[in-house]
């Protein structure tokens, strides 16, 4: 008999036969070690807010990481904690000794042990990443085996597979993150028309701005958030701004958006609506969330353990930024044809990031340069996964580039597409230290083509 459980936002189902809380690292161990009380695969989560199944167990046995959620250490420039930790926990605790993270991901829920291993975003602060695993200096993981292996900074090459290894070589159980003292951070806002936006997108990369994007495809414009640090700025900082913007965000718009989706009938006054909420965060945008001087910290947003009326999804692909002017207008017009001939649009907008070239990690969607993302985020409205296949092909047609604990409905052909030779260097990676597939689940096997059976001798 197999439990049915759920990523948070719920439209990921995975039936493992057995789940384990784990309440220490011998918990782990000892699953690893035990395949016939614990059939494969085995699989780790946290607060499960990935929107693929990189963290289905089916037929196996999934592991529960929440207990395992200390801050073991601080040192004035890294934090180690346990693997179960939320990311917003340990920054709220580092806030207090005056350090902060150097990149401040909005998902809060996000942990520690998923920041060590998997694909994360954010829009890089000047002369930084925006991937936290590339501030991960230390991972302690067991391996299917059983046995611990700790990897550093001083075997770099190691280290790069293993931050983008999704717990297909071991399961994470503590990391060591950079830190940096915290420094004031302004932010402001402008709105553009598309055409204005890609006359002006090459001053506004030129201008040292970190650059995230608010995206409305049908409304042609784009609000481009700029955040730099301010280490001149004076006074009290403003402790405002940023949760007004998480409440707009991660509260009001899904569920105003979620209600007009849900009692709105007529598809045409129901995205009236939601334009006009648009709207309204668009001016909000500009007009509050702006200020010399804010705390980093303030822009994570702590969820609730359990999704409630107000949960979004979304998905992601990046693209070469220099590519990224022709790909949004087209993207645009990609949205408004699929409106007309499908009856579907996505209910919420989309959203962008500016991301640093990045090798620190072996399947960084950054790696080969600076790209910039497109990620439409919904409140799972009918027709949303039959969309993501259509935007899925058109992204990987126009040169995109997936994430695979981000990005729903990604297939073998497109990952092999956007990664290349990369993409095989892990997989092979991958069975040096999980030779009999223990840690393979269904989902990773045909993204790597490979047999979930455990292989031979």
């Amino acid at each position: 008999m197999s439990d049915t459980m759920t990523n948070w936002f719920g439209d990921i189902v995975s039936h493992p036969q057995v789940v384990v809380e784990a309440a220490s690292v011998d918990d782990i161990a000892a699953v690893l070690k035990n395949p016939d009380k614990y059939p494969s695969p085995v699989r780790a989560v946290g607060s499960n807010h990935s929107t693929t199944p990189c963290g289905a167990a089916d037929g196996g046995t999934l592991i529960q990481m929440s207990k395992l959620n200390q801050i073991l250490e601080i040192t004035a420039d890294t934090v180690t904690a346990q693997a179960g930790t939320n990311y917003i926990d340990v920054a709220k605790e580092i806030e207090k000794k005056n350090l902060q993270f150097y990149v401040n991901t909005e998902i809060g829920s996000l942990s520690i042990g998923s920041a060590a291993c998997c694909g994360t975003k954010d829009a890089s602060m000047p002369g930084e990443y925006g991937q936290v695993g590339s501030y991960v200096s230390r991972i302690k993981m067991v391996l299917p085996s059983g046995d611990f292996l700790e990897v550093t900074d001083a075997q770099p090459e190691l280290m790069q597979k293993v931050r983008s290894s999704y717990g297909t070589f071991g399961i994470v159980c503590e990391a060591t993150l950079r830190v940096r003292p915290i420094q004031p951070l302004a932010v402001h806002h402008e709105t553009f028309s598309l055409a204005d936006f890609v006359k002006k997108l090459p001053d506004l990369k030129a201008g040292g701005d970190s650059l995230m994007f608010y995206i409305f495809p049908f409304e042609n414009l784009i609000t481009v958030e700029f955040r730099r640090y301010n280490p001149g700025a004076s006074g009290i900082p403003n402790r405002f701004s940023w949760p007004l913007r998480n409440y707009m965000w991660a509260n009001a718009g899904p569920a105003v958006c979620a209600q007009a989706e849900s009692d709105i009938h007529d598809p045409e006054a129901r995205y009236k609506v939601i334009d006009g909420f648009n709207t309204v965060w668009r001016f909000k945008l500009e007009n509050l969330i702006k200020s010399d001087y804010t705390i980093a910290t303030d822009q994570i947003i702590r969820y609730p353990a359990v999704a409630n009326a107000s949960r979004y999804t979304f998905s992601l692909w990046a693209f070469a930024e220099d590519t990224y002017p022709t790909v949004l207008a087209q993207h645009f017009q990609f949205c408004q044809n699929y409106y007309k001939s499908a009856g579907y649009r996505v209910n919420m907008l989309y959203v962008g990031y500016r991301v640093a070239q990045d090798q620190n990690s072996l399947l960084s969607y950054s790696y080969d340069g600076n790209v910039m993302t497109m990620d439409p985020v919904s409140t799972g409205n009918p027709g949303w996964t039959t969309f993501l296949g259509a935007y899925n092909q058109f992204c990987s047609d126009s040169g995109g580039i997936p994430l695979f604990n981000q990005t729903f409905g990604t297939n073998r052909a497109q990952a092999q597409k956007a990664l290349g030779a990369r993409l095989q260097a892990f997989a092979d990676a991958r069975k040096i230290y999980d030779p009999n597939n223990r840690l393979l689940n269904s989902y990773f096997s045909e993204l790597l083509a490979e047999s979930q059976q455990a292989s031979a001798g």
